[in-house]
């Protein structure tokens, strides 16, 4: 008889909590997180927003992802991509070798990724640059199974986002549908999330799950970094899909996952994506002029470490002590010097000079920003503009001995591998600069013109052109010095 008034208390107690979570949890879905408010965009189909019966258990409602969802399945897509790779061989490209041993010339390599339609009159759809990187051919299969090809706009390795279109006159079936783009800058940690893409190729997958942090910029081996990081799988494949809060509205283009193991290891709750005004203000470049044009401040920077730190008078080793300002400089106009420490800017504390470039490389030319310093021991506070970012730089701008080379930017995903320098972009067959053996590819680590960090450094530092060229070059994984007669 005991056993039995315990299991009947023990039914009455779970039923009793069953109740009270299916409650708190309709409560919770009933009033979702203000993520973000949506940005202006054309409505999506009423047909689509039909209300769908609700999920009921012992005809208790319970709460479902499922009426947002059928809104915004059908704006991701699957991105198969197709690119013709050469195979090389011990034999080099002797055809008798490659007959005989059946060896062919090309190979097709075959990549899966996913992506996400924004707008759906023009057929413009995001995703990352890296799922579409040196493709020959896109393909887009749409949630209903349509496979239609797409053309390639624009895209910017830096931030990892591309820009396709698909066709959308003549299409048979239905029309395209398109996620809203909400407002990033809303999110908050804690706020609830879904991610949808084609996980492993195994076709459209949803996971769900919150956001873990925003603004997060310490990735190794990524671009410009402001992520928002979520515990929602994202796994190989997801990458360029949809990462959407509770109102069906878009907060970031799903991008990466970290796994010490690997990425195929499989998702351990560590996802990343490019929130959506990133991702928004990357679009509106590339459909209006192609290219991703970026500010600076035009200053050489250094880490504040212990040593810096007591020099100067500060408390802790944290911000970026200014060691040169270039001349016609943004930052000059602004009044920055040598010796200044930057310890915030727009209000984000400022840790070290890679999250001071980190900032500026986020930011458009002509944005106006806010710096918090530290000079000859006062807090200051300097207002500056920002001036563009050159793309690239010919050679014989610079000496006539590097004619012919074409020198940029070095990738943000190089240095953050710990590089400084430029990258030799391409060099003219028979130029001065072939002669001198400079290959395009080639990363110039330093040079006997001077000291330098990157393209404005490099351009700095020919002022005063030196009596012997010589510049210390990375070709593949080895380095060397080559003389430039």
């Amino acid at each position: 008889m005991k056993t039995a008034t315990r299991t009947l208390l023990a039914l009455s107690l779970a039923a009793a909590f069953g109740a009270f979570a299916a409650t708190g949890m309709g409560l919770l879905f009933d009033h979702p997180a203000e993520a973000a408010t949506a940005a202006a965009s054309a409505p999506l189909p009423a047909a689509q927003d039909a209300p769908m019966p609700q999920a009921t258990v012992a005809r208790t409602p319970m709460p479902s992802l499922a009426p947002m969802l059928k809104r915004v399945l059908p704006a991701v897509v699957s991105v198969n991509t197709k690119q013709v790779v050469r195979v090389n061989t011990p034999f080099g490209d002797d055809p008798m070798f490659r007959r005989i041993f059946g060896i062919p010339q090309d190979r097709i390599a075959r990549s899966l990724g996913s992506g996400v339609i924004v707008d759906a009159q023009r057929g413009l759809i995001l995703t990352n640059n890296h799922v579409v990187e040196n493709a020959d051919e896109v393909q887009v299969t749409l949630a209903d199974g349509r496979t239609l090809q797409a053309e390639f706009v624009g895209s910017d390795p830096d931030t990892d986002i591309a820009l396709m279109r698909i066709p959308t006159r003549n299409l048979s079936g239905a029309a395209l549908t398109a996620i809203p783009l909400a407002d990033s800058d809303q999110l908050q940690i804690g706020d609830f999330v879904v991610a949808i893409g084609n996980p492993f190729g195994v076709g459209q997958t949803v996971t769900s799950g919150i956001v873990s942090a925003v603004g997060r910029n310490n990735l190794p081996g990524a671009g410009f970094q402001s992520f928002i990081q979520t515990d929602a799988s994202i796994n190989p494949g997801n990458s360029g899909g949809a990462l959407v809060n509770l109102n069906g509205e878009l907060v970031g283009i799903n991008t990466a996952s970290f796994n010490p193991r690997g990425s195929m290891a499989g998702n351990i709750g560590l996802g990343f994506a490019i929130p959506s005004n990133l991702a928004r203000r990357i679009v509106d470049q590339l459909l209006h002029g192609g290219v991703v044009r970026r500010g600076t401040l035009g200053i050489d920077l250094q880490d504040v470490d212990a040593r810096i730190a007591r020099g100067l008078g500060l408390s802790e080793p944290r911000g970026a002590v200014i060691t040169r300002v270039y001349p016609d400089s943004a930052g000059g106009a602004a009044g920055l010097r040598v010796g200044d420490v930057i310890l915030a800017a727009n209000g984000e504390p400022i840790a070290d000079a890679e999250a001071l470039r980190n900032f500026q490389g986020l930011q458009a030319p002509g944005a106006r920003i806010t710096l918090d310093l530290r000079r000859d021991g006062h807090a200051l506070q300097v207002t500056s503009g920002l001036r563009e970012v050159p793309k690239a730089l010919a050679g014989d701008r610079l000496d006539p001995r590097l004619a012919g080379a074409n020198f940029a930017e070095l990738p943000e995903s190089l240095r953050r591998q710990g590089l400084a320098g430029v990258l030799v972009e391409s060099v003219t067959r028979g130029s001065r600069a072939a002669q001198n053996n400079l290959q395009g590819g080639d990363v110039v680590l330093a040079a006997s013109s001077g000291k330098f960090n990157d393209l404005s450094g490099f351009r700095a530092s020919f002022a005063t052109p030196p009596q012997r060229l010589l510049l210390r070059v990375l070709r593949g994984n080895a380095s060397g010095d080559l003389l430039m007669r």
